[in-house]
C-alpha cells in the first residue's frame, strides 16, 4: 500500500490557506510518516490522520484591561487543545503581537508530538494573545494577565489543561495569572499552571530547564556520531530563558559560546560568553526593552551588529532559541558554508522548510525542535507530579529526571528514524516515535 502524505497537507492548506505556521507544522510532521502508515493500514483504516488534523478545542475570546492612564485596552486571547489522549492538555501561553490563531494551532499541533516524545502522561495545547508585554508596566500586565485568566480559567483544571510560560510569558506572568485563577475558583489548585515561583508550588530549576534539556540531547546527539560537546564552539539567537539555560549548560559542559542574538542585531564575543556574561542576558530580558546591543557597551570585548543575524558566525554548533522561522534558506546556506556539522533547534518551529532540507541535503546533523525543546515540557510534568505529590524536589533531583528524559528522547527519535528506513535522521524519528505513541493511544480510545 502506498500512501499519499502530501494529500493531507493539501487538504489544511485549503481549509486554512493563511495560517501557514500550522501547515508548516504539518507538513514537518507528515512527512516522514508514509513508512509508519504503510505498517499500519488499521490506522488509516481509523482516519488517525485526519482526526489528528482537527483540534479538540479552540477557543477564543476578548481580553479588556486598563491601562496607566486609565485607557481600555482590547486583545485577543486564545486556547488550542489540540489532543488529549496520553493525557491533560499541556502547553505553554505567548504574549507576543504576531499571535494569531495559525501560529497557535502550528505550536499546538507541534507541542502532541513534543509531549509524547518525554514518554509521561499529557497531551498537547497551546495558547496566547496578542498582547505585546514590552514596554508595559507591571501593574499593566498585572491587569492584562487578571483580564485574560477571567476567561481562561473555564477553560483550565489541572485534569483538564495545564498551562506554561513561553515567549512573553515568566514567572511573573504566571504568578500574576495563578493568583487570579485562585481568587477566581476560590481553590490553591497549584497544579493548574507550571513555570510558577517555588514558593506556590514551582519547580527548583524549572528556568534552566528548557536550555539544559537541549545540551543534554546535543550531547547524545554528539556521543551518537562519535563526538563530544566539549571544546566545541556555539552560537544561538536569543537571550531569554531558553537561551540564557542553554548558554549556562555549554559553559558547564566545557563548549564555548561566542554569539547570541536579539531583535536589534547580534553579538559576538570571541573571549567566550561565560560567568557574570552569561547572567547578564537575563539583566537584558527583564530590562523590557528587548535589544541586547548594552551587551557590548559593558563588555568592551565583545562586538554589537546592528540589524544582521549571527548565523555567519564560525561556529562548530548553531542552536537558535528565539522564536519560530528565526532561520531562512540564506542562513542555512552561511552555517554550510562555514563548515558546521551540528545544528540543534532550541526554540519552537525556528527553521524554515527550506532551510530545513538545505542543511540536511548538506550534511548537517539536525536535531529537532519538537525532540531537544522538550525539556521544558518535562520539567512542567515534573511539577505536576510535585503538586500532585505535595512534595518538593530537589533542583538535582529535576535535571537528573531531566538528563534522563532527553537521553530517552534522543534513543526512541533515533531508533524509530532506523526502524522506517531514515537512517540516523533525528527529524523523522522524532516524528514517527511521537505519532506512533498518540496514535496507539487514539485507537485504544476509539473514535472519539
Amino acid at each position: 500500500m502506498s500512501i499519499d502524505m502530501k494529500k493531507y497537507v493539501e487538504q489544511i492548506e485549503k481549509k486554512f490557506p493563511e495560517q501557514s505556521e500550522f501547515i508548516q507544522s504539518v507538513d514537518d510532521v507528515l512527512s516522514s510518516l508514509g513508512p509508519v502508515l504503510e505498517r499500519h493500514p488499521e490506522w488509516v483504516k481509523d482516519k488517525i490522520v485526519e482526526r489528528l488534523l482537527e483540534p479538540e478545542h479552540m477557543v477564543s475570546f476578548r481580553v479588556v484591561w486598563e491601562d496607566d492612564n486609565g485607557e481600555p485596552q482590547v486583545n485577543i486571547g486564545y486556547r488550542c487543545q489540540f489532543n488529549g489522549a496520553l493525557g491533560p492538555y499541556k502547553g505553554g501561553l505567548r504574549f507576543a503581537p504576531n499571535v494569531y490563531p495559525g501560529l497557535i494551532k502550528g505550536l499546538a499541533f507541534e507541542q502532541i508530538f513534543k509531549n509524547a516524545l518525554t514518554g509521561l502522561p499529557i497531551g498537547g495545547g497551546k495558547g496566547g494573545s496578542d498582547f505585546n508585554p514590552n514596554g508595559k508596566s507591571d501593574k499593566e500586565v498585572m491587569r492584562f494577565c487578571q483580564a485574560f485568566m477571567a476567561e481562561a480559567n473555564k477553560h483550565i483544571g489541572a485534569n483538564i489543561d495545564v498551562p506554561a510560560g513561553d515567549q512573553g510569558v515568566g514567572g511573573r506572568e504566571i504568578g500574576y495569572l495563578f493568583g487570579q485563577y485562585r481568587k477566581i475558583t476560590g481553590r490553591y489548585e497549584a497544579g493548574v499552571l507550571t513555570g510558577k515561583g517555588v514558593e506556590t508550588g514551582g519547580l527548583a530549576g524549572r528556568a534552566e530547564a528548557t536550555g539544559y534539556g537541549i545540551v543534554f540531547f546535543i550531547q547524545n546527539m554528539l556521543k551518537a556520531n562519535g563526538d563530544s560537546i566539549e571544546g566545541k564552539t556555539a552560537v544561538i539567537s536569543g537571550f531569554g530563558n531558553v537561551a540564557w539555560g542553554t548558554a549556562q549548560k555549554l559553559e558547564q559542559v566545557g563548549a564555548k559560546l561566542i554569539a547570541f542574538s536579539g531583535p536589534d542585531g547580534y553579538i559576538l564575543d570571541e573571549s567566550g560568553i561565560t560567568g557574570e556574561k552569561v547572567e547578564y542576558m537575563l539583566e537584558l530580558r527583564a530590562s523590557g526593552k528587548d535589544i541586547c546591543s548594552p551587551y557590548a557597551d559593558k563588555f568592551p570585548e565583545a562586538k554589537f551588529f546592528p540589524g544582521e543575524k549571527p548565523w555567519g558566525v564560525k561556529a562548530d554548533l548553531y542552536i537558535p532559541c528565539a522564536t519560530q522561522n528565526d532561520v531562512h534558506l540564506e542562513h542555512a546556506k552561511q552555517i554550510v558554508a562555514n563548515g558546521c556539522k551540528y545544528y540543534c533547534e532550541g526554540a519552537n518551529l525556528p527553521t524554515t522548510p527550506d532551510a530545513l532540507e538545505y542543511l540536511q541535503k548538506n550534511g548537517v546533523i539536525v536535531g529537532p525542535a519538537k525532540a531537544a525543546n522538550a525539556g521544558g515540557v518535562a520539567c512542567s510534568a515534573i511539577e505536576m507530579s510535585q503538586n500532585a505529590q505535595l512534595t518538593v524536589f530537589s533542583k538535582e533531583d529535576v535535571f537528573e529526571r531531566l538528563e534522563g528524559i532527553m537521553k530517552h528522547i534522543h534513543d526512541s527519535s533515533a531508533e524509530a528514524a532506523e526502524e522506517y528506513g531514515f537512517g540516523y535522521d533525528l527529524v523523522a524519528g522524532a516524528n514517527i516515535a511521537g505519532f506512533i505513541r498518540v496514535a496507539k493511544a487514539m485507537q485504544a480510545q476509539g473514535w472519539v
